[in-house]
């Protein structure tokens, strides 16, 4: 059973989609990436028996950079499994200090170069994993109508969780405007931080996979997963 695309038009006030080079001082590709647009559906609708493969990310309105200050946490959130446990209860919370005064709390100003006025066209398809594609047809038509209604599961957000993503369902009765003439050789750009060849990939030590990327008319293709032009690192156990 061959999956169906679906289309979703995306747009917000600001935006980072962060180069991995450059992550101390945040500095945003100028279009979003195939891992932020994943993301987008996987806010919408998401189960454990599929996963979205993103196919093609239009640009509707050239790319305007904006430089901002701001103050980011010096800490990190442990590990997934010990928040896990602070969530069932077996584990007493720690909080993460933002006014602290040892080197693993309290706050630093850094700058970022983020995008402003941002709006995409995107354009994906459920992949069932083995032994659920029956279920293909249930569910295209639950995000199909998650999305119709403005559902989500958290709020999406265009690379960083500070600025918000909003979203409507394209279909086939919707005027469509056409991409931005923007044409752009991004060099290798991210395309994951997750294993997609397999399901629980985020619950593994991350896995960066960067493709060639490249915009024209306004149009990026991504190319599927599997495919050999997408790069792919060599998965560290934990």
């Amino acid at each position: 059973m061959k999956p169906s695309v679906q289309t979703l038009e995306v747009w917000g006030e600001l935006a980072c989609f962060t180069r991995p080079e450059l992550k101390v001082e945040r500095f945003s590709y100028p279009i979003m990436t195939p891992s932020a647009a994943r993301a987008v559906y996987e806010a919408i609708y998401w189960k454990p028996e599929f996963r979205w493969q993103v196919g093609m990310i239009e640009v509707l309105a050239g790319p305007k950079y904006i430089a901002l200050r701001r103050n980011e946490v010096k800490g990190r959130a442990p590990a997934d499994r010990t928040i896990s446990q602070w969530a069932s209860g077996k584990a007493e919370p720690q909080a993460l200090w933002a006014d602290g005064e040892d080197e693993q709390s309290g706050r630093t100003q850094r700058q970022t170069m983020a995008l402003k006025e941002v709006r995409y066209r995107l354009h994906a398809e459920i992949r069932p994993w083995p032994g659920h594609d029956s279920r293909l047809p249930g569910f295209e038509a639950c995000f199909r109508r998650r999305a119709r209604r403005g559902q989500c599961i958290w709020q999406p957000y265009l690379g960083c969780r500070e600025f918000p993503a909003y979203f409507r369902l394209v279909e086939e009765e919707h005027p469509q405007p056409e991409p931005a003439p923007v044409n752009l050789d991004l060099g290798l750009m991210l395309y994951d931080v997750f294993d997609l060849a397999r399901p629980g990939s985020s619950q593994d030590a991350p896995a960066i996979s960067v493709f060639q990327g490249q915009v024209t008319n306004g149009v990026m293709d991504i190319p599927d997963y599997s495919d050999d032009a997408v790069l792919k690192g060599v998965r560290e156990e934990r």
